[in-house]
């Protein structure tokens, strides 16, 4: 019998990717080789080089606390970077077609007389790449719109969920502070400072 055949390093960044986007909370990298390794089948000891990779790529945010490191990644930041990634295609393509325009009407020019044939022949070959360049982005343009629907329907969703889990994260901290103060009588921007909290820290509304 053949041996099982291991993730790939981009199955595991899709894998980890769908996990966080399943979850929507915000974990430190112990809850993510966790999870990640007995939910998603990702090795643990490779967990930490994913992540890392993610974080590189902009896929996953990463924020210090106090001394703790913590991860996460929602679905709406997804979409907008495949918004993003969408308009610079067709900003690419339209002037991919400007340049064409231009160059087929060059072209037809220089046709019309018997003059220069290396500088037409030259004409020619770029004209037949900047039709290629253009064929090659209108592709890319559709695969973006194909998948386009499902994400932009659920961007609101996933937006308000976001959202909850920031405010469940706010929620404990003023709940920790309040518990230092009570418990250690600790004025609170003595708190604020040691643990990097924002003065200005308040739910999301």
């Amino acid at each position: 019998m053949a041996s099982k055949r291991g993730l790939s390093i981009d199955e595991k960044k899709k894998r980890m990717i769908e996990f966080f986007h399943e979850k929507q909370d915000f974990f430190q990298l112990k809850d993510v080789e966790k999870i990640c390794s007995t939910e998603k089948g990702i090795t643990i000891n490779t967990i930490k080089d994913i992540l890392t990779s993610l974080v590189d790529d902009g896929q996953v945010d990463s924020e210090k606390i106090g001394t703790s490191v913590y991860y996460w990644s929602f679905p709406s930041k997804a979409i907008k970077n495949r918004k993003e990634t969408l308009a610079n295609i067709e900003k690419e393509t339209g002037s991919e077609t400007t340049k064409n325009a231009l160059m087929k009407e060059k072209l037809e020019r220089f046709k019309a007389t018997d003059d220069d044939d290396e500088k037409r022949q030259q004409l020619q070959e770029e004209c037949m790449d900047l039709e290629a360049q253009k064929s090659k982005l209108l592709k890319e343009l559709e695969l973006y719109k194909e998948n386009d629907p499902e994400l932009f329907n659920g961007l609101k969703l996933s937006t308000e969920a976001s959202k909850k889990a920031c405010n469940r994260w706010i929620e404990n901290i003023f709940s920790l502070k309040s518990w230092l103060k009570n418990k250690f009588r600790i004025d609170e921007s003595v708190i604020d400072k040691q643990f990097e909290i924002p003065s200005d820290l308040d739910y999301i509304s």
